[in-house]
């Protein structure tokens, strides 16, 4: 088996331009004494709407890595991937982003929850678990529904698994699941069965993405109590601790945090919690290079700007087209988003500030972050256009991106040597 490091960054890039700039980040976090691992992921949908394909990541990772002299691991992740999607990721990737969410909630045969409570009688009753103030307490009928709930879920990230392993013909990879894109979290006490049964179908998952409460969207701060995140933050390491004696799960494995990017109130509580614990963590920031891909363009001026003022525009007009497919985890108010022909009068600070994720700033505007951070199609209409836009403003760029994973991201997160 491949084993992913204790911690872990997923770095999105739409458009296969910032590998360095991402890359760098983590060797200047090296630098300061901090350790994290880069993984690339780019999911199926992603692939289709800007038109490349899951080899041009691989490509771009290790031309980032040999050009910059990287000698730590790094992966490449086929991220949110599924039945019908995994087959075109199988080459390229080395770590596999098992979604089942999808799945959560189908039915399965009576028979089988109970064939999983007979092999599971130690998840009824009081349960101690270490770390946790009081005993999970479970009933028959309790872990029946939870069973019910979430065992067509596990068998089938279990066939996603089995298919991957054939696939990769004895070559090792990571393997992730993931059950955050649904409407209702995942508490402890269902944390403790999905992992008895992930254990069961025999994936050795080395990173779990539950769905926690609160909201996550996109490029913007956690929404909700971050002291009830920190609790359940803390709940869930507890729980996979003890599952991964129990249950003889993989001693690396440790939560993902999806839509991770930004989530700025909750870095602390996570960072608390690694720290007391001594448990790793996976943080995916997938959308935020784009992001400071715009704010770059922006930075630069000229016909840069000009160009970042024109994916607004286009942005603005298809917006609720744009805005559908991420409905639940965004919260746009249209009457917030400043028309097209201002923004046109904007400088570079105005357009900047009103962009990048500075709450302190009186121009940044949460709507408009939203709705550009799910705008790249705009940019992938673009086309040869956008991405020769890209190469000319590359310093601007790859600078923000590079200050945006560390400062804002990497060394909020992450405890360094000591502490680790």
């Amino acid at each position: 088996m491949l084993q992913l490091e204790k911690y872990s960054i997923g770095v999105g890039d739409r458009f296969a331009r910032q590998a360095k700039a991402q890359l760098r980040a983590c060797i200047d976090a090296a630098g300061r004494g901090v350790d994290v691992v880069p993984v690339w992921n780019k999911s199926f949908r992603e692939h289709g709407i800007v038109g490349s394909r899951p080899e041009s990541v691989r490509e771009a990772a290790d031309r980032a890595v040999g050009e910059l002299g990287w000698k730590r691991p790094y992966h490449v992740d086929a991220d949110h991937i599924n039945l019908d999607t995994v087959e075109g990721f199988i080459a390229a990737s080395d770590f596999f982003t098992l979604d089942v969410a999808s799945a959560i909630g189908q039915a399965v045969p009576a028979a089988a929850i109970e064939a999983f409570l007979a092999r599971h009688p130690e998840l009824v009753g009081r349960i101690e678990i270490e770390g946790l103030s009081a005993p999970i307490a479970t009933t028959p009928a309790s872990v029946a529904s939870t069973a019910a709930k979430y065992l067509f879920a596990t068998a089938q990230a279990g066939r996603i698994y089995r298919l991957v392993h054939s696939r990769k013909a004895g070559v090792p990879f990571i393997t992730e699941v993931s059950m955050d894109e649904t409407d209702n979290p995942q508490t402890p006490p269902e944390l403790l069965v999905i992992l008895a049964a992930i254990a069961d179908e025999g994936i050795p998952a080395q990173t779990i993405a539950p769905k926690f409460t609160g909201r996550f969207n996109k490029g913007v701060d956690f929404v909700g109590s971050p002291d009830g995140f920190e609790t359940e933050f803390n709940a869930d390491i507890a729980v996979i601790a003890h599952a991964v004696k129990r249950y003889a799960l993989p001693a690396n494995l440790k939560l993902s945090v999806h839509s991770g990017s930004d989530k700025f109130s909750i870095y602390a509580p996570i960072r608390r919690s690694i720290e007391r614990t001594g448990a790793g963590v996976h943080l995916k920031t997938a959308g935020t290079t784009w992001l400071e891909e715009l704010i770059g363009l922006a930075e630069a001026g000229g016909e840069g700007l000009a160009l970042a003022k024109e994916v607004y525009a286009k942005a603005y007009a298809d917006r609720e087209a744009l805005c559908a497919p991420y409905a639940t985890v965004i919260d746009i108010d249209a009457a917030k988003l400043p028309p097209p022909d201002q923004v046109r009068a904007w400088t570079s600070d105005q357009y900047t500030g009103a962009l990048r994720h500075d709450p302190g700033c009186p121009l940044y505007n949460v709507h408009l972050r939203q709705m550009l951070h799910v705008g790249y199609k705009v940019a992938a209409r673009m086309g040869q256009r956008y991405l020769d836009m890209l190469d000319a403003c590359e310093e601007a760029i790859s600078r923000n991106v590079a200050a945006n994973i560390l400062e804002r991201h990497i060394l909020r997160v992450f405890p360094g040597r000591a502490a680790g």
